[in-house]
């Protein structure tokens, strides 16, 4: 058994382990009241998760519309958010790392990373302000996505198309992914990020969703499992959002999987400047409505 191998199994049992939770949550909710799936919220994981597999991200699209629609009140957010996202992540997981090659070192080093850096890494993130991180998170991703262009444009050098790292690299990806991992615990989405990353070191950029996707299948079954455990989320607005979100899924897998690699490069872009420009919105709003802190500063 090869490292991939042993990822997927680690995968199912972790897979295994949120049926398992949501099963149990669901029998429990069932005595108390309805726990039909909520179909308003299964359109939008259908709309969502489409776009999630592309790369996009789906937790702030998700939030947007169910906050516009008022589908369930605010506090349930981030918890509806883990408990209906995580099923659909892990078909994504499933299925990228399956059908992507990455070597097999560089994909398992990066994955645990993330998954440290989530757990081990939050109590030292947690402490920086939110609003400053975002803000420097954008602004980097714009620098990032500038250089991204200039290699499409033959203005710099042509960006790579390794399928692992060795050396220097490995350890600068690896830390990179820990990072991302804790700044995950901060609401700082992984994906973008992660695309910008691969793509720097000059690992080809369809390497991003093996790696990024596989990240966010291992951290959210625990996190979810919590949230079931404390009743921090929407029951029928989560069951709704996992029914409707994996059908787009296995949907949006067909597009990516045919585009070719040029094509998959100016995804990445607008995929980062659509998270960069985000992040500087939600920062910028954030610092203003954070008191003390001075405009000048």
């Amino acid at each position: 058994m090869d490292a991939k191998d042993a990822l997927f199994v680690a995968l199912a049992i972790f897979t295994a382990f949120y049926l398992w939770a949501l099963v149990s949550a669901v029998r429990r909710r069932a005595r108390m009241e309805s726990v039909r799936p909520n179909p308003k919220t299964a359109a939008t994981g259908l709309v969502t998760a489409f776009f999630d597999t592309l790369g996009i991200g789906s937790f702030a699209t998700t939030t947007s519309i169910f906050r516009h629609f008022r589908l369930l009140d605010d506090i349930h957010l981030p918890g509806t958010l883990n408990v209906g996202c995580t099923l659909p992540t892990i078909v994504q997981a499933f299925i990228f790392m399956r059908l992507v090659p990455v070597e097999s070192r560089t994909l398992t080093l990066m994955i645990a990373a993330a998954v440290v850096g989530a757990w081990l890494g939050a109590g030292i993130v947690a402490r920086w302000p939110r609003w400053r991180i975002r803000l420097g998170m954008g602004t980097a991703l714009l620098i990032f996505s500038a250089i991204l262009l200039g290699t499409l444009l033959a203005f710099l050098p042509p960006g790579g198309d390794a399928l692992g790292l060795s050396g220097t690299k490995l350890v600068v990806a690896v830390a990179g992914n820990f990072m991302l991992g804790a700044l995950m615990t901060l609401g700082i989405g992984l994906y973008a990020p992660c695309m910008i990353l691969v793509s720097v070191l000059g690992l080809t950029p369809t390497a991003a969703f093996p790696i990024m996707m596989g990240s966010c299948a291992f951290l959210m079954p625990v996190a979810s499992a919590r949230f079931m455990k404390l009743e921090w989320y929407d029951m029928r607005a989560a069951l709704g959002l996992a029914i409707g979100s994996v059908p787009a899924v296995l949907l949006a897998v067909l597009i990516v999987w045919s585009l070719p690699l040029n094509a998959v490069r100016w995804l990445v872009i607008v995929v980062v400047v659509y998270t960069a420009v985000g992040l500087l919105r939600a920062g910028w709003r954030e610092r203003v409505q954070t008191p003390g802190v001075a405009l000048s500063s």
